[in-house]
């Protein structure tokens, strides 16, 4: 057996005892469960290639309605970090919680993060309704992450949390979060910039999607199709609406992929107002993978719809 070939076998034995003990690049990464596919995005964001972070409710199902199965009590059972929208958006994960018997993201424990710490809140005089009437928004609008400023609040607890859990990789995360808000300030001027011609612009939204949106872009969001949060509109309300429409000069209507069309299309055909479908949350539609993409194609669809071209 020649020199060469003696080399390569060694070469080969040592790889194959290396990967042998080496743990695996999945398993090694923290494991971070979050109630959104936005908080997801945004723990991605802060955690980088330290992490694997997943959203609990589909990003296509309405997270305020949702039930986790089995699949998701395994992914909070293995979870090292919890994120949660709070604002009684997610009331079901209190009961899978305590379900998945990981006392590491409790509430109170370190790995327990409540996103909505901290945040400016929007109609926070909201009452509980029962599942007949609809549903509450807690303690206040629960949708802020639709404020692209707020993810500076809401990356700064999720660094927090990453800091508690794995203070080996604190330096990282911090670099991380602030090479993200970098791009995030820079992009957020552009939006503005697109946008500043049209404010003040008189809007229809469906459900209690948008104020945070709206305030940052300086929308006037006149009414909504819904009365309440999950109760359909009345006849009633929707004749008010439609004067209202009128004497605004509403020019849009807002609605989600997963909101109903007849309404907003009522309201369309007698007003003129143009309805324009927008991803409110990551993965909502194919044009919004990820937290930034969200606001590039809503900015742009809004802009679209206002005259202002591609």
């Amino acid at each position: 057996m020649g020199s060469q070939e003696v080399s390569i076998r060694l070469y080969t034995a040592t790889l194959l005892l290396l990967l042998a003990f080496a743990p695996s690049a999945a398993l090694a990464r923290l494991q971070i469960a979050a109630t959104s596919a936005d908080l997801a995005s945004l723990a991605r964001s802060v955690g980088g290639e330290w992490v694997e972070a997943a959203s609990l409710a589909p990003p296509a199902r309405d997270a305020e309605t949702f039930e986790p199965g089995p699949k998701e009590l395994k992914r909070l059972a293995q979870a090292q970090l919890l994120v949660r929208v709070g604002l009684g958006y997610d009331p079901w994960l209190d009961r899978a919680l305590a379900q998945s018997a990981n006392a590491d993201i409790q509430r109170g424990a370190a790995g327990y993060v409540d996103a909505s710490t901290g945040i400016a809140l929007l109609e926070i005089t909201a009452t509980v309704l029962g599942p007949a009437t609809g549903h509450a928004h807690g303690a206040g609008n629960p949708h802020y992450w639709l404020d692209p400023l707020n993810a500076e609040i809401i990356t700064a607890s999720i660094l927090e949390g990453l800091t508690r859990v794995d203070p080996g990789h604190a330096a990282q995360y911090a670099r991380n979060r602030s090479r993200f808000l970098g791009d995030l300030r820079r992009r957020l001027a552009a939006w503005e910039q697109r946008l500043a011609p049209y404010r003040g612009a008189a809007v229809i939204t469906y459900h209690g999607t948008w104020p945070y949106f709206a305030r940052r872009f300086r929308l006037n969001i006149v009414g909504f199709i819904e009365p309440r949060p999950g109760v359909p509109p009345s006849p009633s309300h929707l004749a008010a609406l439609l004067r209202t429409a009128h004497e605004q000069r509403v020019a849009m209507i807002l609605r989600g992929p997963s909101e109903p069309v007849d309404a907003p299309e009522m309201l369309a055909a007698r007003t003129g107002a143009r309805i324009v479908l927008l991803a409110p949350a990551v993965g909502s539609l194919p044009q919004a993978p990820d937290y930034l993409s969200l606001f590039e194609y809503d900015v742009d669809m809004l802009r679209q719809a206002l005259g202002g071209g591609s």
